[in-house]
């Protein structure tokens, strides 16, 4: 049982950590980096929109559609559903599905409010989607990894270093945007 108690600590704080990026990179749009071009989207702080028609023209440049935001909105809501099934193995499906819809309604919310880049069904179909996607893997794991124990210790190497790379790589974006302008 001690085991399991670290191993939720340890689930929580990745959870948590998980999330501030999550809001880092949606929300605030990396703020104050907010010229890392990391996300496709970064040069939309200071616009304020919504759009309520699904896969519609906010996604459409140059008479194509945009398929890189729809991948990286599924792909950032992923580790979500990973984590939801995890931490939260008592809710229902539904409740599940409605977490994912709501975490990312308060993304869109939040970035119309701070007028820091397009609200969009778009995006909260697609994060939805991650949300169930992350699930579906969680689901499988557990399927492979019978014992709830090793599930969770799987989810949190993986977590583990997931958050690594992933703080690497913005850490990386940013010293070299700060190297950049000093010359």
């Amino acid at each position: 049982m001690e085991y399991n108690n670290k191993a939720n600590k340890l689930t929580n704080i990745l959870f948590v950590i998980y999330l501030i990026m999550l809001f880092w990179i949606i929300v605030f749009k990396l703020a104050p980096f907010s010229n890392i071009k990391l996300v496709p989207f970064s040069d939309m702080v200071g616009i304020r929109s919504v759009n309520l028609i699904p896969f519609s023209k906010s996604l459409i440049i140059n008479g194509k559609l945009h398929f890189s935001e729809i991948i990286m909105n599924v792909l950032i809501f992923i580790p979500l559903g990973i984590y939801v099934g995890t931490l939260f193995k008592d809710l229902d499906i539904r409740k599940k599905l409605f977490l994912f819809f709501l975490i990312s309604l308060i993304c869109e919310v939040l970035q119309f409010i701070l007028g820091v880049g397009a609200s969009d069904i778009t995006d909260i179909i697609n994060n939805t989607l991650g949300g169930i996607l992350g699930l579906m893997i969680y689901k499988g794991i557990e399927k492979i990894f019978p014992n709830s124990i090793s599930t969770q210790k799987l989810i949190n190497i993986i977590g583990a270093i997931g958050t690594i790379l992933i703080t690497l790589l913005l850490s990386l974006l940013i010293i070299n945007n700060l190297w950049i302008f000093r010359f």
